[in-house]
């Protein structure tokens, strides 16, 4: 009999266990959707009825378009509405979903300044809102982000200082603010961010680092250079990968390094180069003719610099051309008919 109860007692304080349990999560993911209804009520403008015809109360939140839930706790993870032409200002509420991870707004036009309130969501991991129209400051707070990795505020209307809190991003990976309205100095904390594997600050105002002391280090570096005998063996040089069979350069990767200047011809003479990337630098000429003989070259990305002119008939002899990127450039005129060659093409 005594066992009778207590088996008894053991089911009826599981089952109110689970009876609160579920009334908790019920509760939990209620604040969920009454973050997002609110953030629905503020889209001005939904060309293609995606939240319209979707976001509704008749269904589950975790059935919502854009929406995914984590299935541990119920609780919205994930809101990815990348590429959908909404318009509007983002809802102080969404600062309400405490679960979530990933925020992607990407390629929308979104306005108003960037919401405090997503400061609080500490196990964010993942914040996209490129290729909007927010505007204002970065804010301080944004350095609470401690779960923080990957942040891109790119093609915004972003204006002064990059705070130094950014600094305190330890998990970060990427940082990503280019073409925005950015000024002042590149903060210092960045040098803290010891996860970083990628950085874009391009298309800004900083202001110029203090070179009044630097010349003494540069004239120091440029002694110690000269008194080093290069390397013989071109394929240890930084940026160049050699071909395990011919022992030749098979790619070429100088991206994010700051370099300016304009690009030799004679690296037409890289006869087995596959891969050539020097995105995301301050190269100014017109598109290096010469280059249209690399006949196996397979991804070409010279984006975000400063080339200029037209794109040359030339370029359709690269007949094993797979990967194009000439985006962020200052090439004119019209794009020649010869691309249609590119068979191979995947990404232009």
């Amino acid at each position: 009999m005594v066992n009778l109860l207590s088996c008894l007692l053991l089911v009826l304080l599981s089952l109110h266990y689970f009876v609160a349990c579920l009334a908790a999560n019920t509760k939990n993911i209620t604040t969920d959707q009454s973050a997002l209804l609110a953030f629905k009520s503020l889209i001005t403008s939904d060309p293609y009825d995606m939240l319209a015809n979707n976001w509704s109360t008749s269904s589950s939140v975790c059935s919502w378009v854009g929406v995914t839930c984590d299935e541990r706790h119920g609780r919205v993870h994930s809101l990815i509405l990348q590429n959908m032409s909404l318009r509007g200002i983002v809802s102080p509420n969404l600062g309400n979903m405490s679960f979530l991870v990933i925020l992607d707004l990407k390629n929308n036009s979104f306005s108003g300044q960037f919401p405090k309130e997503l400061c609080r969501l500490h196990k964010l991991r993942v914040l996209h809102i490129s290729y909007n129209k927010f505007e204002g400051g970065i804010p301080a707070a944004l350095g609470d982000l401690s779960q923080l990795q990957y942040l891109y505020l790119g093609a915004n209307n972003f204006s002064g200082f990059v705070p130094q809190s950014i600094g305190k991003l330890r998990q970060l990976k990427e940082l990503d603010t280019i073409q925005n309205r950015l000024s002042g100095p590149i903060p210092q904390s960045i040098s803290n961010l010891s996860s970083l594997e990628r950085i874009g600050l391009s298309f800004n105002y900083f202001s110029a680092v203090n070179t009044k002391n630097i010349t003494t280090d540069q004239s120091a570096l440029l002694a110690f250079k000269s008194l080093i005998t290069s390397d013989p063996n071109v394929c240890n040089w930084v940026g160049a990968t050699c071909d395990g069979r011919y022992g030749r350069v098979h790619s070429l990767i100088l991206r994010n390094m700051s370099l300016r200047g304009t690009v030799s011809p004679n690296l037409r003479n890289l006869s087995i180069l596959v891969i050539l990337d020097l995105k995301n630098n301050s190269f100014s000429c017109q598109f290096p003719k010469e280059l249209c003989r690399l006949h196996i070259l397979k991804v070409l990305r010279i984006s975000y610099n400063e080339f200029e002119g037209e794109i040359p008939v030339t370029l359709g002899d690269l007949s094993r051309l797979q990967y194009l990127y000439l985006d962020a450039n200052n090439f004119s005129g019209f794009i020649p008919q010869s691309i249609g060659n590119l068979r191979w093409l995947k990404e232009y």
